[in-house]
């Protein structure tokens, strides 16, 4: 979530135009008011920015701002600033909760930094909240298909087609791409939900243990991981049960399954049913903006299983973490998650990658960030990035990024 929006709050009218010049200029979406009257029917629990207020203005100063603000969201940054600034000031200002105290006058720089630094903490705080409101509130596709990148969004909606369907579904995906959870969505978002959901293992799994799992799963379904493993004796009963019907049938593999037709391990008809409806779960490497979003949903995950308090997430973690190729994808990162919580140190970026290549895999994800954050609108993009309109699209083409999948 990009957040932009400063609340600026000094009596001063000429200070306030000068700072409110130097926000605008910086692209914030700044507001400005003269006095906490004026500023307090702009700040509630909803405000998705932060704010910088003078300390020192007749009436309520920025010390009373600050405990107000902090009433309605006790997560909202707050800068304080003031010409008259010493070290007892400093102290009770941040004593009192303050994201950070500058003294006026303030190098145009280091406010931006600070007020840089704001706006992440308060974009995470942000997502944090959503994400929560939507295990609560979701159907079982949000709160279980975790990504704010248009390949989860694409999956999420895949999902609910499939379970609409009540067809028969093939689900497929690298290793540690979470196929057992993406199946389980499927279930819970059909009109079987309340119906059984069995999981089995495919590999060995005889006839007479296939059918037992089948009889157990009549009006609900049956999912099958890695179903090319499947016995071909299994198969051909498999299909015979599809026919007579009773339950409905998911698989998963991490293979492609018309590879494994043509290579005799696959039953042919068992292969035409699920090829009509098939799922595809995209690799963390292709939506490296979704990273930061199931790290910090594994970290909170984690610190609860553990009991241990959960650990700040800086920004040089996420950084590092995207610079990752995951061949494990979300199992891997959600081991990742749990060693950042038990204080194991941060994982190495794979030693296969040498420096450009871990640039590359930022870079990337930061053109795709950007297009997400604009729906896919390639120009607006380029110019968050500051980029010359040819150099992004040269970039664009290096990643094989295209506008309109971000739409």
């Amino acid at each position: 979530m990009t957040i932009r929006r400063v609340l600026l709050v000094d009596d001063d009218a000429a200070v306030r135009e000068a700072l409110g010049q130097t926000l605008e200029l910086a692209e914030f979406d700044a507001v400005t008011a003269g006095s906490f009257v004026e500023a307090k029917d702009l700040i509630g629990a909803r405000f998705e920015g932060v704010i910088v207020s003078d300390i020192r203005m007749p009436g309520r100063d920025g010390f009373h701002l600050l405990d107000y603000a902090h009433e309605q969201d006790a997560e909202l940054p707050v800068i304080l600033l003031t010409g008259e600034g010493d070290i007892p000031m400093a102290v009770r200002a941040m004593s009192a909760g303050a994201f950070d105290f500058l003294e006026k006058p303030c190098a145009p720089s280091d406010l931006i930094s600070v007020i840089e630094r704001a706006l992440r903490t308060r974009g995470l705080v942000l997502e944090n909240r959503r994400l929560k409101a939507q295990l609560n509130t979701g159907d079982p596709a949000a709160r279980m298909i975790f990504g704010i990148s248009a390949q989860s969004e694409g999956l999420r909606a895949q999902a609910r087609a499939a379970a609409r369907a009540g067809t028969d579904v093939l689900i497929r995906g690298a290793r540690g791409a979470g196929i057992p959870k993406v199946a389980e969505v499927v279930h819970l978002c059909s009109s079987r939900a309340k119906g059984p959901f069995e999981k089995r293992s495919a590999a060995g799994l005889a006839r007479a243990g296939l059918i037992t799992a089948w009889d157990a799963c009549a009006d609900g379904t049956l999912f099958l991981d890695e179903i090319g493993a499947l016995p071909m004796d299994s198969q051909l009963a498999l299909h015979d049960l599809l026919e007579e019907g009773g339950a409905t049938l998911i698989g998963g593999t991490i293979e492609d399954p018309a590879a494994l037709l043509d290579q005799g391990r696959f039953s042919a008809d068992l292969y035409y049913r699920l090829e009509v409806m098939q799922l595809r779960i995209p690799a963390l490497a292709d939506r490296p903006e979704d990273i930061p979003v199931l790290f910090r949903h594994y970290v909170a995950q984690a610190a609860q299983q553990s009991g241990l308090p959960e650990p700040a997430i800086g920004d040089e973690v996420i950084a590092g973490l995207i610079a990752r190729d995951w061949p494990g994808n979300a199992r891997a990162l959600m081991s990742a998650a749990m060693r950042f919580v038990l204080g194991l140190g941060e994982d190495r970026p794979d030693e296969g990658l040498g420096l450009a290549e871990r640039l590359a895999q930022v870079e990337r994800s930061l053109l795709a960030d950007a297009l997400r954050r604009t729906g896919g609108q390639a120009s607006a993009a380029a110019e968050t990035l500051k980029l010359p309109r040819k150099t992004f699209y040269d970039k664009l083409a290096k990643y094989a990024l295209k506008p309109e999948s971000f739409r």
